[in-house]
Parts: C-alpha cells; sequence; structure tokens
C-alpha cells in the first residue's frame, strides 16, 4: 500500500474537505476520510455537502481527472505519504480538551504507520497535544518524532467561505516536533505557493488559540458597551463613532453575534491551565449573555413576548455562510420560545425548514437580525419588513444593519433613517 497516494485527509468536514481538494487540484493523489456516509455519498455525487465558494467547481475537476478517492475507514490513511487530520477538538465542560477523536483516529492507525510518513494536525488543539500524539505514536509504536515519522501542528486559520483565496494567501504556520517535522510538512504545504512560517509546535498551537481568542474579546467589548448603553439610554452606535472618529488610538468594532464554532470553544484550551482563571469565561459571559440582552430589551418595549409573532432573521452563525455550528441565533430562538413568542425564522444560506422572508415578518410584532447576511443588510429588506410587519413592529438590529443607528427600532423610523450599506 505504501505511496498510494501522496496524502490523505481525515475528516471532510468544512476544514478538511475544501483542503482535500485543494491538494488534488495541485495534482496530488488525494484519500477523503469521513465516517459521515452524508458527506461520502454527496462527493461521490459530486455535490458538495455545504456552501464554500469554488468548491464545487474544483470537486468536478479532481474528479474527473481520478485524482481523489474516498473512504469511511481511517486505517486507509496508511496508504498516504502524508496524513493530515481535520477532526472535531470539542472542550468538556470542565474546561478541559477532548481528545476523544484524535486518541481513536490514532488508535485505527498505529498498526499501520510505518518510518518516513508525516502526520499533521490540522485542528484547532490545546498547547501541547502535538507533543502528547508524538509521545504516543513513540510510546505505543517506538516510532521518534522527527526522525522515523513528523508530526507537526499546521493551524487552519481560513475563514468560512474564503478557502480558496485564502489556502494560497495566508502565511501557513508550521510548528513541528523533532528536528525535521517542521520541514517535511512544510514542504507539503508549500504546493499551495503562501508563505510556510517554521515554528515550535507549542508556539503554533498557542498562535491559533490566541488568534481566536483576540476575535472572541475584540467583540466583546462593543457587545458589553451595548448593554452599557442600554442602561443609560445611550446610543451604542453614536458611541463608538465618538470613540473611532479621527482618533488614533480607536478601532472599537460593532456589536453584534459572536459565534461559531472556532470562538464559543478555543478559549477554554487556554482557560485549562490559565494563569488569569476566569478572564476568558467573563469575555465569554459577555457574548453569550447578548440574545439574552435583546430579548429582554424586547419585553421592556413590548411588554410580554406571550402570543406575539417574532420573526428571527438568520440561523448561520455570521454573514454570508450555511454554517450553523453554535449559532447564537439557536438561543435566541430558545430564548423566545422559553417566552411563549410565536416565532418564524428566515435564512437565504441555512438549507433547513426556513420560510419565505415574506412569510417570515407578515404580521410580525418584532423582527430580529440574527445574522447580517448581505441580503438583510439591503434596504429592500427592510422594506418589506415595513410593509409586511404590523404597523407598529420593533425592529431590533445590533449590527446596524441600515446604518439607521437603532438597535431597538421601530419599522417606520428605521425605513427613514436607513441608508444603504
Amino acid at each position: 500500500m505504501s505511496g498510494s497516494y501522496d496524502v490523505a485527509i481525515i475528516g471532510t468536514g468544512r476544514v478538511g474537505l475544501p483542503l482535500a481538494l485543494a491538494f488534488a487540484d495541485r495534482g496530488l493523489r488525494v484519500l477523503g476520510i469521513d465516517h459521515d456516509p452524508s458527506i461520502l455519498a454527496a462527493v461521490r455525487e459530486g455535490r458538495m455537502p455545504f456552501e464554500e465558494p469554488g468548491a464545487t467547481e474544483v470537486l468536478a475537476r479532481v474528479s474527473r481527472a481520478g485524482r481523489i478517492t474516498w473512504s469511511d475507514r481511517v486505517a486507509e490513511a496508511a496508504a498516504a505519504t502524508h496524513v493530515v487530520t481535520t477532526l472535531g477538538t470539542p472542550s468538556f465542560s470542565h474546561i478541559e480538551i477532548d481528545l476523544s477523536q484524535i486518541r481513536s483516529v490514532l488508535d485505527e492507525l498505529l498498526p499501520h504507520l510505518r518510518p518516513g510518513q508525516s502526520l499533521t494536525l490540522r485542528s484547532t488543539i490545546a498547547p501541547r497535544t502535538t507533543e502528547f500524539v508524538a509521545g504516543y505514536l513513540q510510546k505505543h509504536r517506538g516510532l521518534v518524532a522527527g526522525e522515523d515519522i513528523f508530526v507537526a501542528h499546521a493551524p487552519e486559520r481560513i475563514a468560512a467561505g474564503k478557502f480558496f483565496d485564502e489556502i494560497v494567501s495566508l502565511p501557513c504556520i508550521v510548528g513541528g516536533v523533532g528536528e525535521r517535522s517542521g520541514e517535511v510538512v512544510g514542504e507539503l504545504f508549500s504546493v499551495f505557493g503562501a508563505p510556510i512560517v517554521q515554528t515550535t509546535a507549542v508556539q503554533a498551537e498557542l498562535a491559533k488559540i490566541w488568534t481566536n481568542i483576540l476575535r472572541y474579546a475584540t467583540f466583546a467589548l462593543p457587545n458589553l458597551l451595548m448593554m452599557d448603553c442600554e442602561q443609560y439610554d445611550a446610543n451604542v452606535f453614536e458611541v463608538i463613532d465618538l470613540i473611532n472618529r479621527d482618533y488614533p488610538r480607536g478601532g472599537m468594532a460593532q456589536p453584534g453575534f459572536t459565534a461559531g464554532t472556532c470562538l464559543r470553544k478555543d478559549f477554554a484550551f487556554s482557560e485549562e491551565r490559565s494563569n488569569a482563571p476566569g478572564m476568558l469565561l467573563a469575555v465569554s459571559r459577555v457574548n453569550e449573555s447578548v440574545p439574552l440582552f435583546l430579548v429582554e430589551g424586547m419585553k421592556r418595549r413590548l411588554g410580554s413576548l406571550s402570543g406575539k409573532k417574532v420573526a428571527v432573521l438568520g440561523l448561520a452563525f455570521k454573514s454570508a455562510t450555511d454554517d450553523e455550528r453554535d449559532s447564537l441565533a439557536h438561543k435566541l430562538i430558545r430564548l423566545l420560545e422559553r417566552e411563549l413568542a410565536d416565532i418564524a425564522v428566515h435564512d437565504p444560506w441555512v438549507v433547513g425548514p426556513t420560510m419565505p422572508l415574506e412569510d417570515a415578518v407578515a404580521g410580525a410584532d418584532a423582527v430580529v437580525v440574527a445574522t447580517n447576511h448581505p441580503e438583510f443588510c439591503a434596504v429592500a429588506t427592510l422594506s418589506a419588513i415595513a410593509a409586511g410587519a404590523s404597523a407598529d413592529a420593533l425592529v431590533v438590529d445590533p449590527w446596524d444593519c441600515w446604518n439607521a443607528g437603532q438597535v431597538f427600532g421601530y419599522a417606520a423610523e428605521l425605513v427613514a433613517l436607513a441608508s444603504p450599506v
């Protein structure tokens, strides 16, 4: 089986599948492995199981060329020179990384690995996990990282919807264990033409974790400011403008739902052994409280929500994606259900049981923009809300989609204030 494939990707979800396609598109022989039969069925039929611009065309191209094969058996990855894992790395409720998926894959690979192969961890992991993997291989197979087998962390830092642009432009961080691991894995990823930045494994792990923590904390500040402005009867968008306008040390971001799988869980990998325990938990608490803040704001303006129709626009965790993993829109909906509101949902990106915009907003007492999709930020959408919702409908827009400058505003008022974004 030696040399049957150049690279095997274990886990062909939103991280692994575009990576597998990109390798194959550069002429490598690729094996994509996943345990989800729906993903394998889709790609074998030439369909992408999720939205990623450009991916459908690449899938068709590499499939026609016969450069990619699919399997549900992890052990078959051992037929490749390079193995890249893009596995789920959740955290336990005890603020601790869950390594069960990584260990399961290692146990399946152990009998089949051979000297000269490389094993790259692509998913976000807690500090020292790459060294743990290297030690695990040495303990159970006697394979020394950097000599017999090449083990590295090459963290994924690409934004959803931008894979094929950023894989060729973002610097690729490679943190190897042992003398030659970084060199071998760096050579693999060099096919994309982006700069390769060599470092230690733990520094690569910390760089990825803190990339996400920086964004998570950065967005917590305007969210907390939004809540303070409600307390003091101030306008958060005007305050942010005062902070930023022509000030060299400004830079306050806009409020909104701050979520998604990476941002919501990755702080736990630092909190696990933090020198400032609780600091990042406080950041999380701010972002997690935004849905409740919006519900309470609606109640202050409308009274009881029981029996009132609330239209929720957006299920995805961020703009212009169909990815709803760990989206705070679902938390918002659950909170509204507990208030006995009648909920209607519309999302033009998410494949699922949502209704057309006109039906969702028809007769609504309140409309919440939960995701700042570009379709929602069009003035035409605000006009549709004003035309279809109740005469005094409350519109909740923490994103300031229409430049109306109101988190809580009434539809007719927002139409008068709105300007194209």
